[in-house]
């Protein structure tokens, strides 16, 4: 009897995930130095086929550049790896002789991870690497566009972690995606805990899975230059952001808000580095191209070329500009250009001064892409520190926000599941690491005499009302709270 799709898909997700649960329990009595020979291997095998995962992913999406994957998967094993290598994710982790308090790591077992099409294998790679690192096993459902380069990465990784020792099965990866086949993988008793790269859609179903998730959003990034910017500086470090594999990060820089001061002096620097500024026709004809009546972008103009997307509009550009710039002077359902665009188009707007820009910023993040990133290019670290007071967990300054994002180019955390905290409906507001992918133990000794009593053994412990009252205030005090 031949099972159809759906059911095929799964009892394959079944399958892995038994697969997956018996490794994990092997796994899980691993030692530190096991694991981290784990790790050098599976770095070791993604640095051997960085480039043919990334050639790979570009066949079968279509979206980005096959050397800019490349260095993505790279960064994801090599950079992740050294960032995280002396985390402490097995055994005892930390010992307080002062509170008597020890700290013990746990896996948290067999982890569903939802990847997207926009980073196919080097978010598998990532992901990987977090969950074996606190002793966990992790199964993939990749986006169905993109199937095979995320199973080949899945596999590849599993393959380099059991040749250094680990089960069969820490790594698996969905061969039948399904819409059928994800619930089952997010909903099964046997998943302990869920991290989802990708939609809204996707990210809201795994919340609603009935078990802990990572989540996280989208990121309508603004890029704020203001008036005493490294004008120069500024404007490269935007265009080799939002042209890194076509723009797809989620960090990417969206909208370029000018400081009005600077206005000329950025679009002049914009236009010698490579920018081809749309007329407000081109603005109309882009906008309807990249941008459906929703908000959300065409799947097929993600992660392309300024010369694509032109052609598609019904107009050309030259073939040595690098992204295309939207002057804008609205946001919302009639600026379609003013939502997030995982491609190589930028919006454009001009205000009067950092108030304004504050202003504006927030309207743009509304849009979707609150809680996530800001841009600010500027030498006044008075103004800089204005932007502490906006919605988003990553204030990026004087870098490329895509890369800085990720920590490429910064001294967050190296990842490529980067959290929205509560403002974008995610449970972390910071990179995602191993940290997050281990349960604490905490074993704990009495430290402080307890002295109350019952009423009939008065003679120990007489308290008063006034005396309690005392205790109280005692009590708060130790907890600040007073």
């Amino acid at each position: 009897m031949s099972l159809d799709y759906d059911l095929a898909s799964i009892q394959d997700v079944r399958d892995l995930i038994k697969k997956a649960k018996a490794a994990q329990q092997v796994l899980g009595n691993f030692n530190e130095k096991e694991i981290d020979n784990i790790l050098v291997a599976i770095v070791e095998a993604v640095e051997e086929n960085a480039e043919s995962l990334a050639q790979m992913a570009v066949e079968e999406t279509n979206y980005g550049i096959v050397e800019h994957k490349k260095i993505k998967n790279l960064f994801a094993s090599r950079e992740v790896y050294e960032a995280t290598k002396d985390i402490k994710t097995v055994g005892i982790i930390s010992e307080d002789p002062k509170l008597k308090v020890i700290k013990a790591a746990v896996p948290v077992g067999v982890i569903a991870g939802i990847t997207p099409t926009t980073n196919p294998t080097s978010t598998v790679i990532h992901n990987a690497l977090c969950a074996i690192k606190g002793r966990n096993t992790i199964i993939f459902s990749p986006h169905p566009t993109a199937g095979k380069c995320s199973l080949a990465a899945a596999q590849l990784v599993n393959e380099a972690a059991v040749k250094a020792g680990a089960p069969d099965g820490v790594v698996g990866c969905i061969s039948k995606s399904s819409i059928k086949a994800t619930e089952e993988l997010m909903h099964h008793d046997d998943v302990s805990v869920i991290i989802a790269t990708g939609g809204s859609a996707m990210v809201k179903a795994a919340y609603s899975a009935g078990k802990p998730a990572f989540g996280v959003g989208p990121g309508n990034v603004p890029a704020f230059i203001e008036r005493s910017a490294d004008i120069q500086q500024a404007v490269s470090d935007i265009i080799t952001s939002k042209s890194f594999d076509n723009g797809m990060i989620c960090a990417s820089e969206q909208a370029i808000i000018a400081d009005m001061p600077v206005k000329d002096e950025i679009i002049a620097e914009l236009k010698s580095q490579g920018a081809y500024f749309l007329s407000p026709e081109e603005v109309k004809q882009v906008g309807s191209v990249v941008i459906n009546p929703k908000g959300g972008m065409y799947p097929a103009l993600v992660g392309q070329t300024p010369q694509t997307i032109a052609k598609k509009a019904g107009f050309s550009v030259p073939a040595d500009i690098k992204i295309l710039i939207a002057p804008l002077d609205g946001y919302g359902p009639g600026y379609p250009l003013s939502y997030e665009k995982l491609t190589t188009v930028l919006g454009f707007y001009t205000v009067n001064d950092w108030h304004d820009a504050c202003l504006l910023s927030i309207e743009l993040l509304k849009l979707g892409g609150i809680g996530h990133s800001f841009s600010i290019h500027s030498q006044n670290d008075q103004i800089i520190r204005e932007f502490l007071r906006k919605p988003v967990n990553r204030i990026l300054v004087n870098t490329p926000s895509a890369l800085g994002g990720i920590g490429y180019s910064t001294g967050l955390l190296p990842s490529l599941t980067l959290g929205c905290g509560t403002w974008g409906g995610s449970s972390i507001s910071e990179n995602l690491g191993p940290q997050h992918l281990i349960n604490v133990k905490r074993l704990t000794y009495g430290i402080k005499k307890v002295g109350f009593a019952s009423k009939n053994n008065a003679s120990s412990c007489d308290l008063k009302s006034d005396d309690i009252a005392d205790v109280v205030k005692q009590v708060l005090k130790q907890l600040q709270l007073a």
